[in-house]
């Protein structure tokens, strides 16, 4: 079982399902929040590997939403520059495990990296299930619309 530091938006469910995932599988979850780390530019990058840039964003930052901030158009001194400014920008969540450390949440790889299987027969419908929906992306149910950033502090999931 791993000790797995897990950067996330407070209160975001899909960052709630990740960790309840997490947990069921024996690893000790230590939540930080992701807008309120002092981050460095060296030290948000070792987050992001060899993923194009394009990959280190947040698709449902509001900045991104709204077409200001375009990754497929950033370069990565000026992405790691405007996430330091706006950590909603930033791809969550950011995991580390030991001197290993990953952005998002990839069922899959998370899977082959530390492993997801549940420890206890009770949890393994409920981790089937989590491991079934997309983890990957703000989660907010279905058939409803929703701004993010409008009046609700740091902006982004509210759910």
């Amino acid at each position: 079982m791993a000790r797995v530091i897990f950067y996330e938006k407070p209160g975001c469910k899909g960052g709630t399902k990740q960790k309840v995932l997490l947990t069921a599988a024996g690893h000790e979850v230590v939540p930080y929040s992701l807008l309120t780390e002092p981050w460095t530019a060296d030290r948000l990058r070792s987050f992001f590997g060899d993923r194009p840039v394009a990959e280190w964003f947040n698709r449902s930052a509001p900045k991104v939403k709204s077409g200001e901030v375009v990754p497929e158009n950033t370069d990565e001194q000026t992405a790691l520059m405007l996430m330091l400014k706006d950590p909603m920008l930033i791809r969550r969540p950011l995991l580390q495990v030991g001197d290993r450390r990953e952005v998002g949440f990839d069922v899959e790889k998370i899977d082959a990296w530390i492993g997801l299987n549940p420890v206890d027969e009770s949890f393994k419908e409920m981790s089937e299930n989590l491991m079934s929906q997309d983890l990957q992306n703000c989660s907010h149910g279905h058939g409803h619309h929703h701004e993010h950033g409008h009046g609700h502090g740091q902006g982004g999931c509210k759910h």
